[in-house]
């Protein structure tokens, strides 16, 4: 096989692998109810199907292109995508939800050593615009896979079963394997000083205690001994990572990076998305399947009002930047994002897609200003040699925050439908059933109140949901629009227009 030909088949692989990251994501949340019916599990459990994943993936990707470039791209790539393929099955064949969420973990797991490695190989054999060209196509992938991943999964499910849908990202990941493992050349840092071992654990840690606390406060309460216990312990364990990352040779966070005020504002940038647009690829299926009643199908449909959006608007903003600054051009999408949850959160369940269709394109439209713009920023607004270290800082807060943000978002939700109930016994219980898509349970546990009764409250309890995030994006779109701020940004739209392009 020539170079060539070996490095085309190579980038194929890891846009399959991207193709099938998402499909992971945007999956488990428009079958959560069916995974509910078949495997049981208390609210907290059914939470961790989502999250589960999300965890893994962000707490461990700064460890996993670590460990590539110390023992070998292809070899990390090949074996992560095997785990993908290996936890697609055994979710499938999970006795309860608890084996089920431990799947999930592990298919986070094999995600990040996917991601981290095959973007790490392909940065070996693409040098400048062919380079770009290559990140542009997985970032087309991705997007593709966010678009279209709801439709698919309801198809799935409509045709063949929820475990179908979570078959789909493994079945991607085999065909990504076998092209890899074929074409795929062996290469790894010389110089590469290893897992920073203290700093992945301290870190990891930090992550999950908070991630279990703030899932855990709706059924025990926010003063509960665990709940106190768990969010303490994310604090320590979060000091211990500062302590140990300012202290090694060669830390994992670089956390000097900090003192760029640009590199600050991308941070706070890649944030954004994860409360403005990712906790509705979850939310949104859950409200549409699981309370309203609605298809795999329709739900599907819904959700690609929300995420077209990506696949064409970054191209804009790409172009867009050589004339304006990237902190005008994010800014002005945030508001945009702003606006169109504000306009969501007066659609009460029941509102059909014609009356929902504008707000989600709007929220759309809104964040895929700033997401044309963000892998461009995140490299550019530090010196060269530290470009690296940027991008996978960037991909951590960006994916950690997600999951952060899935996990707060629900859990104010759970609250929000609670205070919407009352004082009606068993209030809290229900409100957790409501949030995770189980409307019957709910009705079991509130005798007293009918269908309609329990969604006009999620309803009131969702619209103040919209409205908080809503101030939350505008008041993001003021911080980052001072920090990114100035003289149009040339450089990051060059890049993030050729990462658009199809």
């Amino acid at each position: 096989m020539s170079p060539s030909s070996s490095r085309n088949w190579l980038l194929a692989a890891v846009c399959l692998a991207a193709l099938g990251m998402p499909l992971s994501f945007t999956g488990p949340a428009v079958v959560l109810p069916a995974v509910r019916d078949a495997l049981g599990g208390s609210p907290v459990q059914l939470n961790w199907v989502t999250n589960a994943f999300m965890l893994s993936f962000g707490a461990t990707l700064m460890a996993a292109g670590a460990l590539a470039d110390a023992y070998g791209r292809k070899r990390v790539f090949l074996l992560g995508l095997a785990v993908v393929a290996l936890s697609a099955s055994l979710l499938t064949l999970a006795p309860g939800i608890v084996s089920f969420d431990l799947a999930r973990a592990l298919q986070g797991l094999g995600s990040a050593a996917a991601f981290a490695a095959g973007t790490a190989a392909l940065a070996q054999v693409f040098d400048g615009a062919a380079r770009t060209r290559a990140f542009s196509l997985i970032g087309t992938s991705f997007g593709v896979g966010l678009s279209c991943g709801s439709i698919l999964s309801g198809w799935l499910a409509e045709s063949f079963g929820w475990q179908a849908v979570m078959l789909s990202p493994g079945a991607v990941s085999l065909a990504a394997l076998c092209i890899a493992a074929l074409s795929m050349h062996e290469s790894r840092n010389p110089q590469a000083m290893g897992l920073d071992v203290p700093g992945t654990l301290s870190f990891t840690a930090a992550l999950s205690l908070l991630t279990l606390g703030v899932l855990q406060a709706p059924d025990s309460g926010w003063g509960s001994p665990w709940v106190l216990g768990a969010l303490a312990g994310a604090a320590a364990m979060g000091a211990v990572f500062v302590a140990i990352e300012r202290r090694v040779a060669h830390p994992m966070l670089d956390l000097s990076l900090f003192r760029f005020p640009r590199f600050v504002g991308v941070q706070l940038l890649a944030a954004a998305p994860a409360y403005g647009f990712v906790v509705l690829l979850v939310l949104l299926p859950i409200r549409f399947v699981g309370l309203e009643g609605r298809s795999a199908i329709e739900a599907g449909a819904f959700m690609f009002a929300l995420s077209g959006p990506i696949l064409v608007v970054p191209t804009l903003a790409a172009s867009l930047a050589h004339r304006f600054s990237a902190g005008a051009i994010s800014a002005v999408g945030l508001l945009v994002c702003a606006a169109g949850l504000f306009w969501l959160s007066r659609c009460a369940p029941g509102t059909p897609l014609a009356g929902m269709v504008w707000p989600l394109l709007l929220i759309g439209a809104g964040i895929g200003l700033p997401w044309g713009l963000m892998d461009g920023l995140a490299v550019s607004v530090v010196p060269r040699e530290r470009a690296g270290m940027a991008s996978g800082i960037f991909n951590t807060v960006r994916v950690a925050g997600e999951g952060i943000a899935l996990a707060l978002v629900g859990a104010g939700l759970t609250a929000l439908v609670t205070a919407q109930l009352g004082h009606a016994a068993a209030a809290s219980q229900a409100a957790q059933r409501v949030t995770t898509g189980n409307l019957s349970q709910a009705l079991a546990l509130l005798p007293g109140i009918d269908r309609a009764g329990l969604l006009h409250a999620y309803g009131a309890a969702f619209g103040t949901l919209l409205y908080v995030l809503a101030g939350v994006t505008v008041l993001t779109a003021i911080v980052v629009f001072a920090f990114l701020r100035g003289e149009t940004h040339a450089e990051a739209g060059a890049v993030a227009l050729e990462s658009t392009a199809c």
